[in-house]
């Protein structure tokens, strides 16, 4: 059986949207969100708020993504992939909507360092600090 930290992140989109596909079949806009760690997607999933209300009525949408839209938006977030430069850790969101029948799709890539990480990178040594620990100005 195969991890998930075997796949790369591309197949791993792949595999998210084929587990939101009916999800995203029902939706017209909203945001797909993937969180990753070590470049393994952890949490996923969307946010949206299927119920429109005018004139005082609430109704779901009529219209969800079709196969053909659905497609479309797994290459361009597959596609976005190539702007994420040497992080990690962080987290992607796709923000969808329909407009005229053509998805339209925003992409928002969110890096996420830990200093304690940096901490362990970066020893504290006699030369960072000052006298009495604070930080001394390396410029």
């Amino acid at each position: 059986m195969l991890k998930a930290e075997q796949l790369s992140l591309s197949r791993q989109l792949d595999l998210v949207f084929k587990e939101l596909e009916a999800e995203l079949g029902n939706l017209s806009s909203g945001t797909v969100f993937i969180q990753i760690r070590n470049n393994v997607v952890g949490k996923f999933g969307i946010r949206h708020n299927p119920i429109a209300g005018r004139n005082g009525q609430l109704s779901d949408d009529d219209e969800g993504l079709n196969a053909g839209q659905l497609q479309a938006f797994r290459n361009m977030a597959i596609e976005a992939l190539k702007f994420k430069k040497s992080w990690t850790h962080g987290e992607i969101s796709y923000e969808f909507a329909l407009r005229q029948g053509t998805i339209v799709v925003d992409a928002t890539l969110e890096s996420n360092y830990n200093m304690a990480n940096l901490m362990i990178r970066y020893p504290r040594t006699s030369h960072t600090y000052g006298t009495y620990g604070e930080w001394k100005d390396l410029s």
